[in-house]
């Protein structure tokens, strides 16, 4: 059976598959080009290899494997997000120790091998959504995943975003933590930091976004550091975020007094 020729045109992405296994990157490459709205995949072997290609070609995103000898997926990762406009970064590996770390780097997902179809699908429908539109594309809608949908056994909960306090990565996943109940769902911190921004979502920490409407107050403990403080639980503040997170908390109380104090 012939494959289907690739996707063309302003709207197929261009992806570049970095693995040093050779079966493991073809196989990684053939599996994307044969997804809807894929165009040109391309590889490379190495770590070294991928940031000399990225520094003369353009890519929509990488699909990055860790552990690799010489630069490993983690430097390569760091390298890219000093460019002024980089590539989307989905992480491919077999272990799940690096995921929080991924994600405060800013990966769009975090696969694990082996890698399912639907799983790789789902990270290319992530990388369209966070790549910047076209002229005259609007972009996705502020009130995407104003509802979400979790699969649990042999029924469904939907649990809507006002109710959400604040997102915890967890892996492969993302747990939704709202007042009395948790709701671990398959989709990555980047990925919600992007919808959700619009609705006051806000990053605090490398591993957790906070509703900036949930918060009561910030609390400085001596263990923990910062905290923003939640009726679903306390969230840990990073240095590299509490200037935007407070400034975010006061902008939100000047436009509306009963914010940040529930």
């Amino acid at each position: 059976m012939t494959a289907p020729p690739p996707a063309t045109g302003p709207g197929a992405l261009r992806l570049l598959v970095v693995e040093d296994e050779n079966f493991t990157r073809a196989e990684l490459a053939d599996l994307l080009a044969d997804l809807p709205g894929v165009g040109d995949v391309q590889e490379a072997d190495s770590g070294e290899a991928a940031v000399r290609r990225i520094g003369t070609e353009s890519f929509d995103a990488v699909f990055l494997d860790i552990s690799m000898p010489g630069l490993d997926g983690m430097e390569v990762a760091r390298v890219l997000s000093a460019l002024s406009e980089p590539p989307a970064i989905v992480f491919v590996t077999a272990s799940e120790r690096h995921a929080v770390e991924a994600f405060g780097i800013g990966a769009a997902d975090y696969l694990l091998k082996p890698v399912r179809p639907e799983r790789l699908a789902d990270a290319v429908g992530r990388v369209r959504a966070l790549r910047r539109p076209a002229p005259g594309q609007p972009r996705p809608p502020a009130d995407e995943l104003s509802v979400v949908q979790i699969e649990t056994g042999r029924h469904t909960v939907f649990v809507r975003r006002d109710d959400v306090q604040f997102a915890e990565a967890h892996g492969d996943y993302v747990r939704l933590h709202t007042e009395g109940d948790t709701h671990l769902i398959r989709l990555s911190l980047s990925y919600l930091e992007e919808v959700w921004g619009p609705a006051g979502f806000v990053r605090a920490h490398r591993g957790y976004l906070v509703a900036v409407r949930w918060i009561r107050d910030l609390r400085v403990t001596g263990s923990a550091g910062l905290l923003a403080c939640t009726p679903a639980g306390d969230v840990p503040v990073s240095r590299r975020h509490a200037r935007a997170l407070k400034e975010r908390l006061l902008a939100a109380v000047r436009d509306d007094p009963r914010a940040g104090g529930r």
